[in-house]
C-alpha cells in the first residue's frame, strides 16, 4: 500500500495544486495554454519518441488488440445509447460514445504509466496512444460530419480527418519513432539528450495543467448522460479489457498497461471535439471534471491491483 501511494499520491497533489492555484486565479486561461501547447508539441512528443525507439513487437501488438478489441465497441454502445436510450442526434450521440471509450493516455496516462511501470510500461502504452487518436477520433469525427451535414462529400470528410491526425504532434513522434526504428537509425548522443531533458519536464507540466483546467468545469446540469458516460469509461472498458487480455492470454506487464490505460479519465480531445462542433460541449466538460474526480480512487484501486508485486 505504502509502495502504490508513492507511485499514485505525487500525480494526483500534483493535480490538486494545479486546481488550486487556477481556482485562486494565479494561473490563468492564457498561462494555461502556453504550458499545455509546450507538453502537446514538445516536452510529450520528445518522451514518446524516446520510448518508441524500441519499436513495437507482438507483444504492444497484443496491448492493443486487447485494449481497441473492447474501446471501439464500447463506442458503438454507446452511440447506440444515446441515440437510442438519451434521443440524441447522432453528432451529439457520436460524442457520447467518444465520452465513453476515449480516455487521457497522453496527457495523463504516460506520466501515471511511467510512474507505475517504467519505460516498459511506457513502450506498451505507445501503440495505443497513436491508435487512440488513429482508431477513436476520425469515427467520432466521421459521424459528427454526417450527422451535421449527411451531403457532405465523403472525400472532404476523410481528407480533413486525415490532416487533423498529420498535424497532432503525439500522433506523428509515435510514427516517427517506429520508422526510425525500423530503419534501425541511430540516435546522436546531443539528440538523445537533450529529447530526455525536453521529455522530462512533460509528465509533470501536463498533469499539473490537467488539474488547472479542471478548475473552469462545472458538472451542474449534466446528469444521467455524465453517470452512464463515466461507469462506462471507469468500469465497463477496464473490466471488458481485463476479460479481452484474459481470452488472448496477455502477459502481467502488457494486461497491467492495458487495464490502467482504459481505467483513465475521459481525454480532454473529447471535450475539444465536442467544442468544435457545438454539440454537447458542456456534457463533454462535464464528463471529463466528473472521471478525473473518480479517477483519483478508482485508478489507484486498478492500479493496486495491476501493478505487479
Amino acid at each position: 500500500m505504502q509502495d502504490l501511494l508513492f507511485v499514485v499520491a505525487p500525480i494526483f497533489i500534483i493535480m490538486g495544486v494545479g486546481w488550486l492555484v487556477a481556482r485562486l486565479g494565479h494561473f490563468p486561461d492564457q498561462a494555461q495554454r502556453a504550458v499545455t501547447d509546450f507538453c502537446f508539441r514538445f516536452a510529450m512528443p520528445s518522451l514518446l519518441f524516446l520510448g518508441g525507439m524500441q519499436g513495437a513487437g507482438a507483444a504492444e501488438g497484443k496491448t492493443a488488440l486487447a485494449f481497441f478489441g473492447a474501446a471501439v465497441p464500447l463506442f458503438g454502445v454507446g452511440v447506440l445509447i444515446g441515440v437510442r436510450l438519451l434521443r440524441q442526434p447522432l453528432p451529439q450521440a457520436s460524442m457520447f460514445g467518444l465520452n465513453m471509450s476515449f480516455g487521457n493516455t497522453a496527457m495523463m496516462g504516460v506520466p501515471v504509466i511511467f510512474a507505475a511501470f517504467g519505460q516498459a510500461g511506457l513502450s506498451q502504452l505507445l501503440t495505443i496512444i497513436a491508435l487512440h487518436s488513429i482508431v477513436l477520433l476520425p469515427i467520432a469525427t466521421m459521424l459528427a460530419e454526417f450527422g451535421l451535414n449527411a451531403r457532405a462529400p465523403l472525400g472532404r470528410i476523410l481528407r480533413a480527418t486525415g490532416q487533423s491526425l498529420l498535424r497532432n504532434p503525439i500522433v506523428m513522434a509515435v510514427v516517427v519513432a517506429q520508422i526510425w526504428s525500423l530503419l534501425h537509425l541511430p540516435v546522436p548522443a546531443v539528440a538523445e539528450r537533450t529529447l530526455t531533458m525536453m521529455g522530462a519536464a512533460g509528465p509533470p507540466a501536463a498533469i499539473f495543467c490537467l488539474g488547472a483546467s479542471l478548475a473552469s468545469f462545472s458538472p451542474r446540469g449534466a446528469g444521467l448522460e455524465v453517470g452512464l458516460a463515466a461507469i462506462g469509461k471507469l468500469a465497463f472498458l477496464p473490466l471488458a479489457v481485463f476479460g479481452l487480455g484474459t481470452l488472448i492470454q496477455l502477459e502481467p506487464l502488457p494486461m497491467a498497461v492495458a487495464v490502467v490505460s482504459a481505467a483513465l479519465p475521459t481525454g480532454a480531445n473529447a471535450f475539444i471535439l465536442a467544442r468544435r462542433y457545438e454539440v454537447g460541449a458542456e456534457r463533454s466538460g462535464a464528463t471529463v471534471l466528473v472521471t478525473s474526480a473518480i479517477a483519483v480512487v478508482t485508478l489507484s484501486i486498478v492500479i493496486g491491483l495491476m501493478r505487479p508485486a
